[in-house]
C-alpha cells in the first residue's frame, strides 16, 4: 500500500479581509500613474481595435496615448477653442473631435491631418462619437440644442433632431441598431431618435422630488443589446426599460455628487460610475448593486475602461488623468497571441505531421480494437516531512514542522498524525534544552487559539510529564515553561469571567422573557 501524505486541516477563521471575490478583481487595477494636463480632462476613449490606443481631451488638444507605455505617441491640437468629446473610430485610423467654437474635426490619427471638417453647429459641441456600425457616419450633439448625424464623406448631416430645448451634453448611437441614438438633455429628457423616420421615438424624463422639477441629463449609455439605457441626473443613476415604452425600472443614488461619467466593462455585466465626489463604483447590472469602489484624488469628469480590460482612464478636474493597470492572467490572453509561425514551410509541416499522427492512430486502433491508452500518472512529489515520517523518523518529522516559515496548520496535523501513529511521545523524547524550546514557544504561542488550544493543552500535558525531572537545569526552557503557566492561568481566568457574563445575560434574558409573558 502506498504512503497516503499528511492531511493539513483547514480550520476557517475569520477573515481580516472584507473584500469579495469581484473586489479583487477590481483592486488589481492598482499602481496609478498620474499625468498632469493644463486644464480640465473633459474626455478619454479608448480605440475598439488593438493595441487600444487611447484619445486624452483637455484645453486645446487631443492628445493619443500608447497603454504598453503610457506615453504619449500623438498630439493633435489644430483646434481655434477648447476641444471636447475627442474619439478613435473602430478600425483605429481617424479621430474625430469638436470644440467650443461648434466646430468638428476629423483627423487621420498618424498624420494628424485634417481629412474633414464638418461645420453647422453655432455653440459648443460637446458629443462626437463615429457609429460603431457605419464607420462613415458621425454623431454630434451641441449646446445650440440640436443633435446631428453627419454622412462623413459629403460632410453634410443626414438628419437633424431639434426637438431637446436645453444643452444636449450627452448622446451615442446604438451599437446593435445603426439609426438608432439615444441623446440626455439639460432639460431633463432622455430621447431616442431614428434617423430613418427624423423622429423622436420615445422620450424618457428625469423628474426631480416635486415631480414637476426637471433635473439636467448628465449622462446616458445604452445597452449592447439596445432594449435598456442608463442616465444619470445629479447623483441618482435611472435604468430605463425601451421595450416597455420607455418606463424608469430601477432608481439609484449612491453617490454624494452629480454622475459624470458612465462605462460598461467588455461584457457589458459591470458598469463603472465616476462623479463629483471623487468616487467611481462598480455595480452588477444584474441587480444594480455596488460590489466596488475606488477613490480618487479630484472629481471625475470622464472614465473610460479598455476593450481588454486591462486599463481603466480617469479624468478629473484639476487636469490629472489618472491611469490604473490591471497584468492580465496567461488564461485571458488569447491564444491566438501565443503561435506564431515564421512561414508556409512550418504551416505545411504542421499539417503534415497532423495527418500522419491521425493516420497512425487509426491503424493502431484498428489493429486492436480493445486497445485502450492509459496515461501515465506521475507521483505527487512529497513534502520534507511526509519523508521523514514515511521512514518512521518522528522526531525529525517534527523538527521539519516547527520551522518560522511552515503554518501552524501543518504544524499541528502533523502532530496530529503522530497521535494516530503513537508516535508523540517518541517524537518528544530525548530532547535537551535546544530541541525543547521551538515546542515550547509553539505551545505558548497557540494555547489560547481556539483552533488549536485543546489539542495545544495535550501536548503541554505531554511534555511536562515527560520533562518534570529535567525542569530546573537549564533557565530557558524555565523560563518557558513560566510564561505557559501565566498564560494558561490567564486564559483561565478569561474563560471563567466569560461564563459570569454569560450567566448574567441569561439571567437578564430569562427576566425579559418573564416580564413579557405577565403583559
Amino acid at each position: 500500500m502506498d504512503y497516503q501524505a499528511v492531511v493539513v486541516k483547514q480550520h476557517r477563521r475569520p477573515s481580516s479581509s472584507k473584500h469579495s471575490p469581484e473586489s479583487r478583481y477590481w483592486r488589481q487595477f492598482k499602481h496609478p500613474v498620474f499625468v498632469k494636463e493644463y486644464a480640465p480632462i473633459t474626455s478619454v476613449h479608448f480605440s475598439p481595435s488593438k493595441p487600444h490606443r487611447y484619445a486624452v481631451t483637455a484645453a486645446t488638444r487631443v492628445q493619443i496615448y500608447a497603454p504598453r507605455t503610457q506615453k504619449l505617441t500623438k498630439t493633435i491640437s489644430r483646434f481655434k477653442d477648447v476641444a471636447r468629446s475627442g474619439c478613435i473610430r473602430g478600425d483605429g485610423k481617424l479621430v474625430v473631435a469638436g470644440d467650443d467654437s461648434g466646430l468638428i474635426q476629423i483627423f487621420d490619427i498618424n498624420s494628424r491631418a485634417i481629412l474633414r471638417t464638418l461645420d453647422s453647429h453655432k455653440q459648443p459641441v460637446h458629443v462626437t462619437k463615429f457609429s460603431s456600425l457605419s464607420p462613415t457616419h458621425v454623431l454630434s450633439c451641441s449646446d445650440d440644442t440640436s443633435v446631428k448625424f453627419w454622412d462623413v464623406p459629403s460632410q453634410t448631416p443626414v438628419i437633424t433632431f431639434t426637438d431637446h430645448t436645453d444643452y444636449v451634453r450627452s448622446g451615442q448611437v446604438s451599437t446593435s441598431n445603426p439609426n438608432l441614438i439615444l441623446t440626455g438633455s439639460y432639460d431633463g429628457t432622455v430621447r431616442l431618435f431614428d434617423a430613418r423616420s427624423g423622429k423622436g421615438e420615445l422620450t424618457m424624463a428625469a423628474l426631480g422630488h416635486s415631480h414637476s422639477e426637471k433635473t439636467p441629463v448628465e449622462q446616458v449609455l445604452m445597452f449592447p443589446s439596445g432594449t435598456v439605457v442608463l442616465s444619470s441626473s445629479g447623483p441618482i443613476l435611472r435604468v430605463w426599460d425601451i421595450v416597455a415604452g420607455g418606463r424608469c425600472v430601477q432608481a439609484m443614488s449612491n453617490h454624494q455628487k452629480t454622475i459624470t461619467a458612465l462605462a460598461f466593462n467588455a461584457k457589458a455585466d459591470r458598469l463603472l460610475t465616476g462623479s463629483l465626489d471623487q468616487m467611481v463604483k462598480v455595480y452588477d447590472v444584474s441587480d444594480y448593486k455596488v460590489v466596488h469602489t475606488m477613490r480618487y484624488p479630484a472629481p471625475l469628469l470622464c472614465l473610460a475602461i479598455s476593450p481588454d480590460e486591462t486599463h481603466i482612464l480617469g479624468g478629473m478636474s484639476d487636469g490629472t488623468l489618472s491611469v490604473r493597470r490591471r497584468d492580465p492572467k496567461a488564461s485571458e490572453v488569447p491564444q491566438q497571441e501565443h503561435i506564431r509561425f515564421d512561414g508556409p514551410a512550418i504551416l505545411a509541416n504542421l499539417t503534415l505531421d497532423s495527418d500522419f499522427s491521425q493516420q497512425k492512430l487509426q491503424r493502431k486502433a484498428m489493429s486492436d480494437p480493445w486497445e485502450q491508452r492509459v496515461d501515465a500518472q506521475t507521483s505527487k512529489k512529497l513534502k520534507e516531512y511526509d519523508k521523514l515520517l514515511k521512514n518512521f523518523k518522528y522526531s525529525a518529522a517534527l523538527d521539519a514542522v516547527l520551522k518560522k516559515n511552515v503554518p501552524p496548520t501543518t504544524t499541528f496535523s502533523l502532530i496530529q498524525e503522530l497521535i494516530h501513529r503513537d508516535g508523540l511521545r517518541i517524537a518528544l523524547a530525548g530532547r535537551d534544552d535546544v530541541l525543547l524550546e521551538p515546542i515550547l514557544r509553539l505551545l505558548l504561542k497557540y494555547v489560547a487559539d481556539p483552533r488549536f488550544g485543546e489539542l495545544a493543552a495535550d501536548i503541554t500535558g505531554i511534555v511536562i510529564d515527560m520533562y518534570m525531572p529535567v525542569i530546573g537545569q537549564a533557565p530557558l526552557v524555565d523560563t518557558l515553561f513560566l510564561r505557559l503557566r501565566k498564560k494558561l492561568a490567564a486564559e483561565l481566568k478569561f474563560q471563567d469571567e466569560m461564563i459570569k457574563v454569560k450567566g448574567a445575560l441569561t439571567m437578564i434574558l430569562l427576566s425579559t422573557v418573564s416580564n413579557d409573558i405577565q403583559i
